[in-house]
């Protein structure tokens, strides 16, 4: 069998998206799989084999993730034969643009033509024109619609899209995009003495891309009434929308604005391994998502993975619900104005830190790379039975 994979984002380029692809790649790859990864560089769709950066292939030269991908993503088909085209589905990673949610019908008409399979990573739509409304909504139910297979990363996302569907969507979770590799000899007290930390002084991190749904400004101002004692490292840069660029400006400014400069170290965009140690360096990580709590987001997951104590937002999902909780893998609050209150109170209390930590990395476990692989592996048989 041969799966290509096609995703807006991937490594070296950041993008949470990206980094995700790239795992599962390596994980089918482990179980044998033969796997192609179908990407943009330079106005261009390349492609790689496997989990390597090295390309294989190159298309014409295309504009970007707009209606000119279509050809090209046909021609690099065509030379690939694949038995599944499996996109990784996320409307920012695609410029907002629409083409991608109707490229399967556009492949409909191909012979021989790939299975196509859908991960929805979110169910964020797409930009078309002012006004839009219903009709931003239908395109992504039209990309469900016509792919054969399709994959959710959480049950509620499964739920909104069921109805739009003949067939059921595939619940498989993600995993953290960051494995726990740090380096041979690693030695947290000398990584943070190299970041300028004291042992007295408590570090604070926050891991992802900047973007208004993460509410990092909510952490800058809890970080600003907290002592000078408590550091924060920004693990990771600005994300590569327009949207996302001038939010990194405005942020930079609110550190200038509460005076945080000399308390806040910023990593840029660092090699997984440098994320690990960071992560493994701080005592809390706190991500204050606007919009909750969420198994869907792969930062999470990553802290959780490391045995971190993480702070976060109380998760808006249900069934969510019942798997973060607060006190038992993680410290949960409702709103920001309760960051201030949280940090001090694990701050005050390091025995709850360390055990909300191990609670976290024993729940991170079940998220492991091979079990997500193994059920990719069960859906293509069944979508190429079918």
């Amino acid at each position: 069998m041969h799966v290509a994979l096609l995703s807006g984002e991937y490594p070296p380029e950041p993008g949470g998206l990206g980094d995700y692809t790239r795992c599962l790649v390596a994980a089918l790859s482990e179980q044998g799989l033969f796997t192609s990864v179908v990407t943009l560089r330079d106005e261009a769709l390349v492609v790689y084999r496997g989990a390597t950066l090295d390309p294989v292939l190159k298309s014409r030269r295309i504009v970007g993730w707009d209606w000119s991908c279509w050809p090209a993503v046909i021609e690099l088909l065509d030379r690939l034969r694949p038995d599944v085209l499996h996109l990784q589905y996320q409307t920012g990673a695609y410029a907002m643009h629409p083409a991608l949610n109707f490229l399967p019908w556009r492949l409909h008409g191909l012979r021989p033509r790939p299975q196509v399979v859908v991960t929805f990573h979110d169910l964020l739509v797409p930009y078309l024109f002012p006004k839009a409304g219903r009709l931003r909504n239908y395109v992504n139910w039209r990309l469900a619609g016509d792919a054969d297979a399709v994959i959710v990363t959480n049950s509620s996302d499964a739920e909104q899209l069921a109805p739009a569907l003949a067939h059921v969507p595939q619940h498989i979770p993600i995993g953290s995009n960051i494995a726990v590799a740090t380096a041979s000899g690693y030695d947290r007290r000398a990584w943070r003495a190299a970041l300028g930390v004291s042992p007295e002084e408590t570090l604070l991190a926050y891991f992802g891309l900047l973007s208004p749904s993460k509410g990092a400004e909510d952490l800058l101002a809890a970080l600003a009434a907290l002592p000078s004692t408590v550091r924060l490292v920004l693990i990771g840069g600005a994300a590569t929308s327009a949207v996302d660029r001038a939010y990194s400006a405005t942020f930079a400014a609110l550190i200038q604005a509460y005076g945080l400069e000399q308390r806040i170290l910023r990593t840029g965009h660092v090699s997984a391994e440098i994320v690990s140690a960071h992560l493994c360096a701080a005592d809390i990580v706190v991500l204050p998502f606007r919009d909750g709590a969420s198994l869907r987001r792969g930062s999470l997951l990553a802290a959780m993975a490391h045995g971190c104590c993480v702070i976060s937002t109380r998760p808006a999902e249900r069934a969510t619900q019942d798997l973060l909780q607060h006190g038992v893998n993680l410290y949960l609050v409702d709103r920001a104005e309760e960051l201030h209150g949280a940090i001090t109170s694990l701050i005050n209390d390091k025995m709850v830190c360390t055990q909300l930590g191990a609670a976290a990395q024993l729940f991170a476990q079940q998220f492991s790379w091979e079990a997500i692989a193994t059920a990719h592996l069960a859906l293509y048989d069944r979508t190429l039975t079918r």
